[in-house]
């Protein structure tokens, strides 16, 4: 493991070095990133995105005891993409544990589109596939909308993905990734998180189940009343998006999410924090205006995708939170921090 500096801009967040490398394993040869973490007790569960040579994703597993000690980790995918969705893999895993229920969200990516898919457990060892569960919205219809009802910023339409080639009769959905759930209900209701450029979006529903068409339809002609978070601060001002699932404190939801800034030598993505109220998580009380953490060293800086902190995982030990990220979209990293001490930090701008 590499261990780093103490990284402090005003809050003390300690990059504590590189936790998981790409091994030889064919699933897993050109990178290792962005994982889910589920925390029982003293273990973790990290469910991490694995990279094969030439862009293809599966879902890798590996247990720790503590917050950074590795003790098992399997030298085969865990999940890999089934439907046509996931032909290019299933990215950017994560998880929260609601009422008896595991449920992991992912990417699903087929080369055309990126959209947010779900899969459930009740033990983390045998998981039902639920599918895509974002809407099927392509930019044309969202244009539509946008023309019927003025809803829709206009800064939305600026985010047209390019594609590999395809089949010019295939649709082209508007990507939808980061599907992060709330770790618990919310007013008897599910809280969702989700992601259109350049915004997070929330949603809440009673069921699952009732992510309908029809549901997801109204959303996108309504995308202005959905908005959770909007770009506020100069190194998240090209877009946002969400990171870690949410973490309840007495404060106030923890939102540790990421920025994107894009300057001449490309994007760079660090972690941010934010705090929004308990009954409307709609309702920002603060964010930092910093970053809580940014590409510093090589590991950070350089890799299959440069200067990239890309986190998407936490577990907490005693007050000291850990949060796992991508490293430069080939390794997967832990920075710590305290965690009342960052709650203090952020009230300090409400």
């Amino acid at each position: 493991m590499l261990v780093g500096k103490l990284s402090c801009i005003v809050i003390k967040v300690r990059k504590e070095g590189i936790l998981l490398n790409k091994t030889n394993h064919s699933f897993e040869n050109e990178g290792v990133l962005n994982p889910a973490a589920m925390q029982v007790g003293n273990t973790v569960h990290l469910f991490y995105r694995a990279v094969h040579k030439g862009n293809y994703s599966t879902v890798g597993y590996c247990l720790l005891d503590g917050p950074m000690n590795v003790i098992m980790r399997d030298t085969l995918p865990l999940i890999s993409g089934e439907s046509p969705f996931e032909s290019k893999g299933v990215e950017d895993p994560r998880t929260v544990y609601i009422d008896g229920t595991y449920y992991l969200t992912y990417t699903a990516y087929d080369g055309v589109n990126a959209l947010g898919a779900l899969i459930t457990s009740k033990d983390l060892k045998t998981f039902e596939r639920k599918g895509i569960i974002v809407p099927l919205i392509t930019y044309h219809q969202l244009s539509q909308f946008a023309r019927e009802n003025g809803k829709i910023p206009d800064e939305y339409f600026h985010f047209h993905p390019k594609v590999e080639p395809h089949d010019p009769r295939e649709p082209e959905y508007v990507w939808n990734k980061d599907l992060i759930l709330f770790p618990r209900k919310i007013n008897g209701q599910f809280a969702i998180m989700h992601r259109i450029k350049p915004d997070i979006q929330i949603e809440f529903i009673d069921e699952i189940e009732n992510l309908t068409p029809a549901f997801w339809e109204d959303h996108c002609r309504n995308l202005s009343d959905h908005i959770m978070m909007r770009p506020e601060m100069p190194h998240e001002a090209s877009y946002i998006g969400g990171g870690c699932p949410p973490i309840e404190t007495q404060e106030g939801w923890l939102i540790i999410y990421h920025g994107v800034l894009t300057s001449g030598t490309g994007n760079e993505y660090t972690a941010c924090a934010a705090l929004f109220e308990l009954d409307n998580p709609q309702k920002e009380i603060s964010r930092l205006p910093y970053p809580l953490f940014k590409p510093e060293h090589e590991w950070e800086r350089v890799g299959e995708v440069n200067n990239v902190c890309f986190p998407t995982g936490t577990s907490l030990f005693d007050d000291t939170l850990y949060i796992y990220y991508g490293a430069a979209d080939e390794r997967i990293a832990t920075a710590s921090v305290s965690l009342s001490g960052l709650i203090k930090e952020l009230l300090s701008y409400a």
